[in-house]
C-alpha cells in the first residue's frame, strides 16, 4: 500500500514564457502519495481560488499538471510580485493539507489579510507602467531582482528596479532590439550555438553565446559556468558589444524559471532523448519534448522553428501547431520534408527545409529551386560525414542563418573554417592526430550523446577501436547499462573502464566499474578486451599505451577534462 503523503517539494517564480503559458507565474510541485490526485489538485484549485478573489487576482489563470509522483500547481501573476504568488500558492496548499490530514486551518481572512501585506510590500507600480509602455512601443524588456532594461546591445538602457524613470523620460526611438536566436535540445546545443556564432563572425559582426561552459562575446570569454538560464541570457542582452545573440537554453532553466526572453527570431531544437527522466515531473521522453517546445513560445506566427525531421518525437509534437516550421535533416526523402514541402508549410504559403541530398546540404523554401549550400565534407566538425550529429548540427546552422537573413558566403566560410580543435568547441568531438593513431574526446554523458559518438567512431576508418568510459554514481544501474550498450556500438576491441572516485556520490569503490565491466562482458566483450583505471586520466595513460598505428580512440571524459587534453596533446 502506498505510504500516505502531501508534501511541498519547491515553489518557485516562472519569469517568462514557461510550460504552462506565455505569461509569468508562481508554480510548485508537490509530491502526493497514497491520495487520489484529482480529489488532491481539485482541493488546491478550489483553495486558492478562495484567496485569489479576495486578493483582487480573480482573473489570473490557473494551471495543473499531473505526474507519476505528484503535480505541479500554479497560476499567472503580475511581475512585480511574484515572491508574493508563491506565498499565495503555498498557503492554498497549506490549506489541502490541513484538509485532507483533519488538522486545523487559519481562519480565510487572516490568510488573506496577511497575503495582502506581502504583495504590498512587493508592488511596484512603476515596473509595471514601464513595462506596459514597453509593450506598446514595441520595445525589448527584461527584469529581475535588482535591474530593469529596455532593449538589447548596444542601445540597451539599464536601471536599478527601486529608481525607474518616468516613460515620458525615454526616448523609446533610441532603443533597438538584435537578432536572437534561441537552440534547446538534449544534445547539441552547445556545439550549435558555437558554430553559428563562428559563422556570425564571418559575417563581420560581434556574436555573443550564452551556454552551459561559459557566456561569450565574440572571442572574449565573460565568465566560465553554466549561463544557459534567464540570468546569462540578461548579462549577455545587456552588453553593449552584444550585436547577434545566441542563447544555449537548457531545460533545467526553462523548467525553475521558464524563457529568459518573450521574444526571438528563430528557435531551433536539435533532438530530444531520455535524459533526467524525473526532475519537474518530467516522467518520459514525450514530456521531454513538451518542455522542449517552450522555446516555440518565444516565436510569433511568421519566426522560425527549426526542428529535427529525423526525430520522431519531434515530428509528432509539431503536428498541430501553428508555426512556421524549418525541417532539417540528413535525408533528403524524409516523409515530413517531403509532405512540409510539397503542402507549402502549415499557412501553404512555402515550407521551409535544410536537407542533405548527395552529399550536399541545400535549403529549400517551398517550391523553389533549392540552394546548394556546402558539400558536407567541406564541414569539418562533420568528419567527412562520419559525425552525422554535427551534420545535424550544421543543418541547424543553416537553417537559424537563413531564418537571420545572414548571407549565404558568410555561411560557408563560417562552416568551412570551424573544425573540432579544443579552441573552437571544447569537449566536443575534439579529434587529434597523436603519432600514427587519432584521439577523439567527447564529454557525452547520456545515452543519445554516447550513441552518436560511437556511430562516429565505427564509421571512422580504424584498424582497431578502443572506448574509454566511466560514470558518475547518482545515475541508476538501468542508465548506467543504457550507456554501456551505447558505448558498444562502436564495436570496440578495448574498453577502459574508468573510476570517478570524486563523483560516487553514494555508490563503494569500485562498484560502478564493476558494473560497467559485468554488462559489457555479458554483452559479447571479453575479460581480455577490458581495462580498469583509477581515473580518466589514468585510463587516457592507459588507452595511449595500448594504441598502435591506424587506431582510434574515443575517450569520454567526464572528468580531468583538460588535464586529459592536455595528455594527449603532449603525447610522444
Amino acid at each position: 500500500m502506498t505510504e500516505k503523503a502531501l508534501k511541498l517539494g519547491d515553489s518557485r517564480r516562472l519569469t517568462g514564457p514557461n510550460l504552462f503559458g506565455s505569461k509569468a507565474a508562481a508554480v510548485m510541485d508537490v509530491l502526493i502519495g497514497g491520495y487520489d490526485h484529482q480529489q488532491v489538485t481539485d482541493r488546491w484549485q478550489a483553495e486558492l481560488k478562495l484567496l485569489l478573489q479576495p486578493l483582487g487576482w480573480s482573473n489570473q489563470s490557473i494551471f495543473c499538471r499531473n505526474y507519476q509522483a505528484g503535480a505541479s500547481l500554479g497560476f499567472t501573476a503580475p511581475i512585480d510580485v511574484l515572491y508574493a504568488a508563491t506565498e499565495v500558492n503555498e498557503a492554498a496548499w497549506q490549506r489541502v493539507v490541513n484538509h485532507f490530514t483533519d488538522a486545523s486551518q487559519n481562519p480565510i481572512e487572516d490568510e488573506v489579510h496577511r497575503l495582502q501585506k506581502e504583495i504590498a510590500a512587493e508592488a511596484n507600480p512603476a515596473l509595471i507602467a514601464l513595462y506596459q509602455a514597453a509593450k506598446t512601443h514595441d520595445v525589448r524588456f527584461l527584469s529581475d531582482d535588482d535591474f530593469v532594461s529596455l532593449g538589447y546591445g548596444v542601445s540597451c538602457q539599464v536601471f536599478a528596479v527601486d529608481q525607474l524613470p518616468a516613460i515620458d523620460q525615454i526616448d523609446w526611438s533610441a532603443i533597438q532590439s538584435i537578432p536572437l536566436a534561441l537552440v534547446t535540445g538534449t544534445n547539441g546545443k552547445s556545439t550549435t550555438v558555437r558554430l553559428a556564432s563562428h559563422v556570425i563572425k564571418a559575417a563581420g559582426m560581434k556574436c555573443g553565446i550564452t551556454s552551459t561552459d561559459y557566456i561569450r562575446i565574440d572571442d572574449e570569454i565573460l565568465d566560465t559556468g553554466d549561463y544557459s538560464g534567464p540570468g546569462g541570457a540578461r548579462t549577455l542582452l545587456r552588453h553593449p558589444d552584444t550585436e547577434v545573440a545566441l542563447l544555449e537554453v537548457a531545460r533545467g532553466g526553462m523548467l525553475r524559471r521558464g524563457l529568459g526572453v518573450n521574444q526571438a527570431h528563430c528557435a531551433a531544437i536539435t533532438n530530444v532523448a531520455a535524459d533526467h527522466l524525473g526532475d519537474y515531473g518530467m516522467d518520459t521522453v514525450s514530456d521531454m519534448v513538451a518542455a522542449k517546445f517552450v522555446v516555440r513560445q518565444a516565436l510569433n506566427a511568421q519566426q522560425d522553428l527549426i526542428l529535427n525531421a529525423d526525430d520522431e518525437g519531434v515530428v509528432e509534437f509539431a503536428q498541430d501547431l501553428d508555426n512556421e516550421i524549418v525541417w532539417f535533416s540528413w535525408d533528403a526523402d524524409s516523409p515530413s520534408i517531403e509532405k512540409h514541402l510539397k503542402q507549402g508549410g502549415k499557412k501553404g504559403q512555402g515550407g521551409k527545409a535544410v536537407y542533405v541530398k548527395h552529399g550536399m546540404v541545400y535549403y529549400q523554401n517551398g517550391k523553389q529551386t533549392a540552394t546548394p549550400v556546402i558539400a558536407v565534407n567541406e564541414i569539418p566538425i562533420t568528419m567527412n560525414g562520419a559525425a552525422k550529429h554535427n551534420t545535424h548540427n550544421a543543418l541547424v546552422v543553416v537553417a537559424m542563418m537563413f531564418s537571420m537573413q545572414i548571407e549565404l558566403s558568410a555561411i560557408q566560410t563560417g562552416l568551412r573554417t570551424f573544425d573540432s580543435s579544443p579552441e573552437n568547441n571544447p569537449g566536443r568531438g575534439n579529434l587529434f592526430k597523436v603519432k600514427d593513431f587519432q584521439v577523439l574526446v567527447d564529454f557525452a554523458h547520456n545515452e543519445h550523446g554516447l550513441a552518436a559518438m560511437a556511430d562516429t567512431l565505427k564509421s571512422m576508418p580504424a584498424n582497431r577501436r578502443l572506448v574509454l568510459l566511466g560514470q558518475a554514481g547518482d545515475r541508476d544501474d538501468k542508465l548506467i547499462k543504457g550507456l554501456v550498450n551505447s558505448a558498444l556500438l562502436a564495436d570496440p576491441d578495448c574498453l577502459v573502464v574508468c573510476e570517478m572516485e570524486e563523483y560516487l556520490r553514494g555508490r563503494q569503490l569500485g562498484e560502478i566499474p564493476n558494473l560497467i565491466t559485468h554488462h559489457a562482458i555479458e554483452n559479447g566483450m571479453q575479460v581480455n578486451q577490458i581495462m580498469t583505471a583509477a581515473s580518466p586520466l589514468e585510463g587516457t595513460k592507459m588507452a595511449l599505451s595500448w594504441a598502435q598505428a591506424g587506431d582510434v580512440l574515443l575517450i569520454l571524459s567526464l572528468t580531468e577534462r583538460e588535464q586529459v587534453i592536455e595528455l594527449i596533446q603532449n603525447y610522444q
